[in-house]
């Protein structure tokens, strides 16, 4: 049997982006042994690719804001069927996030009086959005980092979960291994916070670097863990489409937030022909008010390319479909057109979009500043997740706690742009207090090491198959190219039944597997290992959208293209009940009476 090495700490957490950092932040700060586990090295989070900015109601370029209306947007946004709880405490507590990273040393860009600087995005009625030019993510993570080394923990760089561990019930460890040597490693913890991210690798064309596989989701789902919301999947309207190398990765809702508009090859901006009859009193009546908007008029209104990202990603979806598409597949934006607007504009953009400028500049030799960019939607972000607590972030496992994108309860239907970053720190935050304070009131768990030597077992097995086995990469593509066709965009039933069945096929096929060799450096023996996780949220994303016979959000279905209010009183769970995924339906708790009345007062 393999051998492995033991760690024990009082809070253990799984994810070094921006909700793992902030968590174990939290935790040291309560004074407790904290562990930290990351996949690849510490700072290289996939938080660094949310450039936009973080969302915070702080008022500084418009003083008509509040947490009122950060609350109303993101419930509008959400569809209400949002953990309106989750909702309130980000609204309310973000600002203050906000203003710790500053204290702690983050480097936002500033108003002229001083102040931090906040931009306009889609869905968020005023400019909300606290950054650093386009590299706020980037800024979070090095901020987080730092403060992080200072508070002291131990931190485990390039290791994979593969396994959590329960004792009687409750969080007790996890079984995970080194990247490098293939060694495997056994941590004991009283409370273990999962801050893993998304599931993007699940699709071909996606803005998720190679990380985001659904660890988190895949290892609370197996120990019985609830998920909700699994069938909303966020398709960023902007990746790059050309050259194909570059397919997916995202180009920042800044670049619309700044004036970029977007056109169909007979140059019409098509945006105006679609805007929601619940967004017309907000929206722009013509072009000449959406300038003024993004210049700061208070009185003018924002431009439907700002309007959500469903929406939005939707109407490019359509004028590619219809033939009006660019000639790669997807549509232009245009952020160099300013130049009738802005004296020295190529100056002008390369301040406010570096990290654009060089992005396009260095992968596609194309210069935004004088030319148009060709975009189209990817996959960027799961609005589903482990549902938790809304106050404390403990799933329905006693002592395993979730924050960030593998949680889920606050985005509802849709993700507000900006609202992701602000979201890992004021519920990472929580997580990290919660956590640190279960840690406090129970004893160490006891590890079961049947269930340690079971688990390692099963992650051997591809080389007990060796090249005769399945190619892993080849089942991943496949499951891949799945889920973009039929379980993308535009939905149907048809379709995500076809989906289903093949993922079946997937994991026959993925339960045969292969790879030769040792354990060291072996890309192979990840992919395989990756494969079941991708496999488990593909399949709570399926099964939950043929569910939910609506549209709704980040979720549309062509046989069923309305929102339907029996659909909206409830989100769709899924959980593993003795090997089988159950699928069910939980009530949405009544909106209290306060809250209700702001949201009506924000409709206008």
């Amino acid at each position: 049997m393999a051998t492995y090495s033991t760690f024990e700490y009082d809070v253990l957490i799984i994810g070094a982006g921006g909700a793992g950092l902030r968590a174990a932040i939290e935790a040291a700060d309560k004074g407790v042994k904290v562990g930290l586990i990351c996949k690849s090295l510490l700072g290289k989070a996939h938080t660094v690719m949310a450039e936009g900015g973080m969302a915070a109601a702080m008022a500084n370029n418009d003083d008509r804001d509040s947490w009122k209306v950060h609350f109303a947007d993101t419930m509008r946004g959400g569809q209400y069927v949002n953990n309106w709880r989750m909702a309130e405490l980000h609204a309310k507590e973000a600002p203050d996030r906000v203003r710790e990273l500053e204290g702690w040393g983050a480097v936002f860009d500033r108003t002229p009086d001083g102040r931090i600087n906040q931009r306009n995005f889609g869905g968020h009625r005023y400019p909300r959005l606290a950054h650093v030019g386009d590299r706020t993510g980037l800024e979070l993570i090095r901020t987080l980092q730092d403060h992080a080394v200072y508070k002291g923990m131990t931190v485990h760089m390039e290791h994979t979960v593969i396994e959590l561990l329960l004792d009687g019930g409750r969080a007790a460890g996890c079984l995970a291994y080194d990247r490098e040597r293939g060694r495997f490693h056994v941590f004991s913890a009283k409370a273990i916070v999962l801050a893993t991210g998304g599931i993007g690798r699940a699709y071909k064309i996606t803005s998720n670097s190679w990380e985001g596989t659904g660890d988190g989701h895949a290892l609370a789902y197996r120990v019985g863990a609830e998920l909700i919301d699994m069938e909303f999947i966020q398709f960023h309207p902007t990746g790059m489409v050309w050259p194909p190398s570059v397919r997916g990765i995202l180009v920042t809702e800044g670049v619309r937030g700044e004036g970029g508009i977007l056109k169909n090859k007979e140059g019409r901006r098509f945006m105006f022909d679609d805007i929601p009859d619940n967004y017309k009193p907000q929206t722009a009546s013509d072009p000449d008010e959406g300038w003024r908007y993004v210049q700061g008029d208070k009185s003018a209104r924002r431009p439907p390319e700002l309007l959500t990202r469903d929406h939005v990603a939707r109407c490019i979806n359509r004028e590619v479909k219809a033939g009006r598409g660019s000639p790669h597949g997807g549509v232009f934006l245009d952020i160099a057109w300013i130049k009738e607007k802005i004296k020295d504009s190529e100056a002008h953009i390369r301040r406010k979009l570096p990290s654009m400028y060089h992005q396009f500049k260095e992968l596609a030799d194309l210069d935004i500043t004088k030319e148009v960019m060709e975009v189209g939607p990817t996959t960027h972000y799961v609005m589903g997740g482990i549902r938790v607590d809304a106050d404390s972030q403990m799933s329905t496992i006693p002592g395993l706690y979730a924050a960030g994108e593998c949680a889920s309860g606050i985005n509802g239907a849709n993700r507000l742009g900006g609202n992701s970053l602000s979201d890992l720190i004021v519920f990472g935050q929580r997580a990290g207090e919660y956590a640190a304070e279960f840690s406090r009131k129970n004893a160490a768990a006891r590890l079961d090491d049947g269930a340690i030597n079971a688990a390692m077992k099963v992650a051997l097995e591809p080389f007990d198959r060796g090249d005769g086995g399945e190619n892993p990469y080849k089942v991943q593509a496949d499951l891949q190219e799945t889920m973009q066709a039929l379980v993308g965009i535009v939905r149907t039933e048809s379709e995500m039944l076809q989906a289903h069945t093949k993922i079946q096929e997937f994991k026959a096929r993925a339960a045969r597997v292969g790879v030769s060799g040792h354990r060291e450096y072996h890309a192979g023996w990840h992919t395989a290992l990756d494969l079941r996780n991708l496999l488990t949220v593909s399949e709570c994303v399926a099964v939950s959208a043929i569910e939910r016979k609506e549209s709704r959000g980040g979720h549309f279905r062509e046989d069923y293209p309305d929102k339907s209010p029996e659909f909206g009183t409830f989100n769709v769970m899924v959980k593993d009940s003795g090997g089988q995924l159950q699928v069910s339906r939980v009530p949405l708790p009544p909106l209290p009476d306060h809250l209700k009345a702001i949201i009506e007062e924000q409709k206008s």
